[in-house]
């Protein structure tokens, strides 16, 4: 059963292609000198493909491509959709830092019931990091629809780059 796609903030896909994983990735290496409007770079069977420094903006999506080698004459694409790496991270520490403050304002709440002391401030700013986390979450999916006609723009030159093995 598939699960559905809705709450995931970094897209995936997956299909596979009738050529060898080598003239898949020469592809790409080929577009480096001829195309301007992305940046390819590879590192092994990864091609990474994004937009100039002077195309981005805060929520710009990069392209992640995996393509590995399942027979002599076919390939598997895995695809990943995802900011700049440093945003990600970015997020992920802040969504860190909210789940350690939820967690030690719930104990130190906690604490205070059982010795009896008034525990008013420590579940408001228990609640006030599940709001806080709410906010990230709807943050992150703001800049994925802000990204949105650039992924499509990296998808369409990632098809045009394989389209004529697929």
């Amino acid at each position: 059963m598939a699960l559905p796609n809705e709450i995931v903030l970094r897209p995936r896909f997956k299909f596979e292609v009738s050529a060898n994983n080598e003239k898949l990735l020469q592809s790409f290496e080929q577009t480096k000198t001829t195309k301007t409007t992305y940046i390819v770079s590879r590192i092994d069977d990864h091609i990474f493909i994004k937009f100039p420094k002077k195309d981005q903006h805060f929520w710009s999506p990069q392209l992640h491509l995996e393509i590995n080698a399942a027979k002599e004459d076919l390939s598997i694409v895995h695809g990943l959709f995802g900011p700049n790496p440093t945003v990600w991270t970015m997020f992920m520490f802040m969504h860190f830092i909210v789940a350690g403050l939820f967690l030690g304002f719930g104990v130190w709440a906690y604490t205070n019931v059982t010795l009896n002391n008034s525990y008013a401030i420590q579940i408001a700013l228990t609640i006030f990091m599940i709001i806080l986390w709410f906010v990230l979450y709807i943050a992150g999916r703001l800049g994925r629809s802000k990204g949105m006609p650039e992924m499509h723009k990296l998808k369409g030159f990632m098809k045009d780059v394989l389209s004529s093995y697929l």
